[in-house]
C-alpha cells in the first residue's frame, strides 16, 4: 500500500506551506497520499481535500464562538476518519487552535503527529508548551531560537528555517521593482502596509495618512505606495483618504505587490506582523506600528514575555527599527521615525548588513528539510538511512 498522510492546513499561508512540503515528500515517496483539510495550492499537488482550508480563517475571539459548533463538528468527523483509516503519520500546518487539539488525540491513538510552524510559545506567557508536549510526536520550527524551548520541554524538534527566506532573493532588484510599478530612479518612495485584516486597516488608515501628510509636508517629492490586499481594505482606505481629506497627496494604492512596493521603496511603514519580516527579506528600513483595542492591548502586553513585538527586532534580539505602537502610533512620531531613515543612508546600510545576515540564518531550504524530519515517522529512520535520508 502507498503511504497515506493526513493533513491539516489553515488560510492561504498554510496552503502554501504545505503544497510545498507534499512536493518535498513526493520527491521520497512518489506514490504516497494526502488526504484532509486543505487548499487549491494542496490540491494541485494531489491532496484530497475532504474541506477547504478557508473554513479554519476566522478573525478574532468573536468569530471564533460563532463558528465553534461547526469547526468542532468537522474536527471531530476528521478524527473519526483518521482513527478509522490510520494513516502513516499526520501533520498540522499552523492553525495551532485546531490542530493541537486534533494532534494530541492522533498521537493517543498511536500514530505520529506532527506540527509545522511553532506557535508563538516565545511571545506569550502561560502553560501552551506542556499542551504541546502531549499533543505532538514532533514540532517543526522556523526560526532559530525556537528548537531550544522545544528540547528544554522534551518535545522531538527540528529547525527547518523560514520558507519566505528561500524564495526571497538575497539581493533584491530595486530598480526591476520601481520599473514594475512605474516608480521613477530618482524618486523617493515610501510604502504604507497597514495590514491584511480589515480591522487593521480601520485602526491604522487614519493614523498612517496623517503620517503621509506630515511627511510630503517636509518633503514634497515623497510618493507614496499603498498595497492592499483584497477589495474590502482598498475601500476601506480609499474613505480613510476621503474623510481626512487627503486626496491631493501622492498616494498611490495598489491591488496586491506588497512586494514589489517595499523592495521599490526608501522606507517602510509596517503593521506589525508577517510583512515586517518580509520588509527585513527585502532589506528594507522600516518603522513597525499596531493598534488595537485598550482592553486587548492590555491584557497582551501583561502576557508578552519580550520587549519587541516586531519579528526583525525578535529575531535578530536587538532594537534595530522602531516601534511605535498604541498610543504611541501617533502620526508625528511615526513621521519623525521614518524621517530618521530617510536622512540617514549609512544607518540604512548597516540595517541592511544586519538583515542580509538575518536572511542566510533563516534560508535551510525548508521544505526538504522538513520532509527529511518527517519521513522517519511514515517509513522508518532505519529506511531512511538505507537511502541516505537523514
Amino acid at each position: 500500500m502507498p503511504p497515506r498522510i493526513a493533513m491539516v492546513a489553515g488560510e492561504a499561508s498554510g496552503d502554501l506551506l504545505a503544497s510545498h512540503l507534499i512536493r518535498a515528500i513526493r520527491r521520497h515517496l512518489p506514490d504516497a497520499e494526502f488526504f484532509g483539510i486543505g487548499g487549491p495550492k494542496m490540491q494541485a499537488e494531489g491532496f484530497d481535500a475532504l474541506w477547504p482550508c478557508e473554513l479554519l480563517a476566522v478573525h478574532g475571539y468573536v468569530d471564533a464562538l460563532k463558528r465553534y459548533r461547526e469547526l468542532s463538528g468537522i474536527r471531530k468527523a476528521l478524527l473519526a476518519r483518521i482513527r478509522r483509516e490510520r494513516p502513516d503519520a499526520f501533520i498540522g500546518v499552523d492553525a495551532p487552535d485546531f490542530n493541537l487539539w486534533l494532534e494530541g488525540r492522533v498521537k493517543a491513538a498511536g500514530m505520529p503527529a506532527i506540527h509545522f510552524v511553532s506557535p508563538s510559545i516565545w511571545a506569550w506567557r502561560g502553560g501552551r508548551i506542556r499542551r504541546i508536549a502531549r499533543s505532538v510526536s514532533h514540532m517543526l520550527c522556523l526560526f532559530p531560537f525556537e528548537p531550544a524551548l522545544y528540547e528544554k520541554a522534551g518535545v522531538p524538534v527540528s529547525y527547518v528555517g523560514h520558507p519566505l527566506a528561500d524564495v526571497f532573493p538575497l539581493f533584491p532588484n530595486r530598480d526591476e521593482a520601481r520599473e514594475l510599478l512605474d516608480v521613477p530612479r530618482a524618486s523617493r518612495a515610501v510604502a504604507l502596509l497597514p495590514g491584511s485584516r480589515q480591522s487593521e486597516v480601520r485602526n491604522l488608515a487614519d493614523i498612517f495618512i496623517g503620517t503621509a501628510r506630515l511627511l510630503h509636508e517636509r518633503r514634497p517629492d515623497l510618493l507614496f505606495l499603498v498595497p492592499l490586499a483584497t477589495r474590502e481594505t482598498r475601500q476601506l482606505f480609499d474613505e480613510a483618504i476621503h474623510r481626512n481629506e487627503a486626496t491631493d497627496l501622492p498616494i498611490r494604492m495598489l491591488f496586491g505587490h506588497a512586494v514589489d512596493a517595499m523592495t521599490a521603496a526608501d522606507a517602510v511603514l509596517v503593521a506589525s506582523g508577517t510583512a515586517s519580516l518580509e520588509a527585513a527579506l527585502l532589506k528594507r528600513p522600516m518603522v513597525i506600528s499596531y493598534r488595537m483595542g485598550k482592553w486587548q492591548y492590555r491584557l497582551m502586553k501583561r502576557m508578552a514575555y519580550l520587549p519587541w513585538v516586531g519579528l526583525p527586532n525578535i529575531l535578530c534580539h536587538d532594537s534595530l527599527v522602531p516601534e511605535l505602537l498604541q498610543d504611541d502610533a501617533t502620526p508625528e512620531k511615526l513621521a519623525d521615525a521614518l524621517e530618521g531613515w530617510l536622512a540617514d543612508p549609512a544607518a540604512c546600510q548597516a540595517l541592511a548588513e544586519r538583515f542580509t545576515d538575518l536572511h542566510r540564518d533563516l534560508r535551510q531550504g525548508t521544505a526538504d528539510k522538513a520532509a527529511a524530519a518527517i519521513l522517519p515517522y511514515i517509513i522508518g529512520a532505519e529506511e531512511c538511512r538505507l537511502r541516505a535520508l537523514i
